[in-house]
């Protein structure tokens, strides 16, 4: 047998791919990272030609499994909606467990995902799709006249008072990040139904499936996301406390109702020689921080994200950076945040702190003790996140972290 790739008719270029091969293609990747796993969201995502969402770009690059496409940007600079990653559609659809003949409710349109929603819910089945911005409904509209789903009804209104005259849902999935969970979309989600959404939780957003036990929400497991935020009545926006700011080096603490620091002792802290703190605790080198990083943000109270430009690690102002932001302990006029150093083991990181300011070993060394907490007492173990409605007493809420927000009070607990 010729295994050889095939090739243009002088055997110079490999022949272009038809648009069913990519997007086979593009599901052998998902299943590879773990995301697709069902066979019917698997054939979901061999169906639906996600290539017409992005016309200006190349088709080979919309089947990327990890290609976000930006598709509008507010006057700031700040990505207001996008096309999400297969990777990430995926994930939400397999947390949604949507069965055919379901009512499903998607906040934060687009097009693409409501006709994975609809492959999902099947020809009995209704997925509604709202979103505030006209320009994002229109384009979801069109995409869905031209790939043949009728069984989609697209709403251009605010996403935070769901769509009532369509209600109730049996699950709703949410592809904007939300900081909050409105009463409307508990109110029009059936009791056992499943709500999915993108929750920001102290500056880290985790895409949350929780499960309607009466006026709460309780979760069923959650994983690590990156999505653009909610627009509207909902809008709660992270602030920025920036503590180097040469152009492309900026380097800014994310404040998602911590307290306010002292950003001037800080900057002046960078400043200073680093001091490390080892735990012991090592990591294989495809494991994720996120349990460790929800733990550490459950015991911490001061406890934001530090976001880095590539370039500022370069320049090694600080030893870590990530998109998602690392977890820093402030405390007055020092800090410390969450690294890893290579063993002598290849495939194994050891975590550890880097501190900065007059207190930086012992802040340092406080957040090690945090690590090694959670390695010894949770690490074999899954939080779990509860939503119940503003008001709710102290005494009625599981033991943990308590996130107030304007219309819930969020508890994370540990096992």
């Amino acid at each position: 047998m010729n295994n050889a790739p095939a090739t243009t008719p002088d055997d110079s270029e490999p022949a272009p791919r038809s648009e069913q091969e990519l997007r086979d293609a593009m599901v052998r990747r998902l299943i590879e990272l773990g995301a697709a796993r069902s066979p019917r969201v698997v054939a979901a995502f061999r169906t639906v030609p996600r290539h017409l969402a992005t016309p200006g770009v190349d088709v080979t690059k919309a089947y990327d499994a990890e290609y976000v496409a930006v598709t509008k940007t507010d006057a700031s600079g700040v990505d207001i909606s996008s096309v999400s990653a297969a990777r990430i559609q995926a994930m939400q659809i397999e947390q949604a467990d949507i069965r055919p003949g379901m009512n499903v409710l998607e906040i934060g349109s687009g097009g693409v995902n409501a006709a994975y929603l609809a492959e999902m819910a099947g020809e009995q089945g209704q997925v509604v799709t709202v979103d505030i911005d006209p320009d994002v409904t229109r384009r979801a509209r069109d995409f869905l006249k031209a790939t043949g789903y009728h069984n989609v009804t697209v709403v251009t209104a605010d996403g935070e008072h769901g769509v009532p005259e369509h209600a109730p849902y049996d699950r709703i999935v949410v592809t904007v990040q939300a900081a909050d969970v409105p009463p409307a979309w508990v109110h029009q989600l059936r009791d056992g139904g499943r709500l999915v959404v993108p929750l920001r939780m102290r500056g880290m957003t985790r895409t949350v499936a929780f499960v309607r036990d009466g006026e709460r929400l309780v979760s069923d497991g959650f994983e690590l996301c990156g999505f653009v935020p909610m627009q509207g009545a909902g809008e709660n926006r992270m602030r920025l406390a920036v503590l180097h700011d040469a152009e492309g080096e900026e380097i800014a603490l994310r404040l998602d109702g911590h307290p306010e620091p002292d950003t001037e002792a800080l900057r002046a802290a960078l400043r200073t020689p680093r001091a490390e703190a080892w735990s012991g605790v090592t990591l294989a080198g495809d494991e994720s921080n996120e349990h460790l990083d929800l733990w550490l943000t459950t015991a911490l109270d001061d406890l934001p994200l530090m976001a880095a430009k590539p370039a500022a690690r370069q320049r090694g102002l600080v030893a870590s950076a990530s998109p998602l932001g690392v977890p820093t302990l402030v405390e007055g006029d020092s800090f410390a945040y969450r690294t890893v150093r290579p063993t002598n083991d290849p495939d194994r990181y050891e975590l550890g702190a880097i501190g900065h300011g007059p207190r930086a070993r012992a802040v340092a060394e406080r957040l090690v003790e945090e690590i090694r907490t959670w390695d010894r007492d949770h690490r074999a173990h899954r939080a779990r996140i509860e939503v119940h409605p503003a008001g709710t007493p102290d005494d009625r809420l599981p033991a943990g972290r308590v996130i107030d927000r304007p219309h819930t009070r969020i508890t994370i607990s540990w096992p």
